[in-house]
């Protein structure tokens, strides 16, 4: 009965420590500000796929001229992804369709991108995209910026 009540013990103090660290790694992400809730999706198909599959759950951070992203639930240090600026071209915006509504925050937009070749897709909420367009378009003078 002791030894039940103990590893009962260790293993909440273990789901506590976990969610600490958790909201700990979050806070420490946004303490230097310029952070948005977005959902990434990574070499995302051609044509828009309404499945809802692909998507991960992450905040941005504006980092000078690139943008890096963290996913949401992991106890990684350094962001998934970075982004650079420079690199991005904007094809286009849709709102999510299908089984897309399900993965993405109820309020989001999706972003067609391509950074370095690769297509990407962002979600977020209208104010952060109002925020990402005029971060791409204030780029310093002699970049070129590709925003459709």
């Amino acid at each position: 009965m002791v030894l039940a009540l103990t590893v009962c013990g260790i293993v909440v103090a273990l789901v506590v420590v976990g969610l600490f660290l958790f909201g700990l790694r979050r806070r420490l992400i946004q303490r230097s500000g310029g952070t948005f809730d977005c959902s990434l999706r990574w070499d995302a198909p051609g044509k828009p796929d309404v499945g809802g599959k692909g998507w991960s759950y992450g905040v941005a951070r504006y980092n000078g001229d690139r943008i890096e992203w963290y996913r949401v639930f992991s106890y990684a240090p350094r962001p998934r992804r970075v982004l650079e600026r420079a690199r991005i071209e904007v094809a286009g915006r849709r709102l999510p369709e299908g089984e897309e509504e399900l993965a993405l925050l109820s309020d989001a937009v999706v972003l067609a991108c391509t950074h370095r070749g690769t297509r990407v897709e962002l979600a977020m909420s209208e104010d952060a995209l109002t925020g990402f367009l005029a971060w791409l378009e204030a780029a310093p003078p002699g970049q070129r910026v590709n925003v459709a």
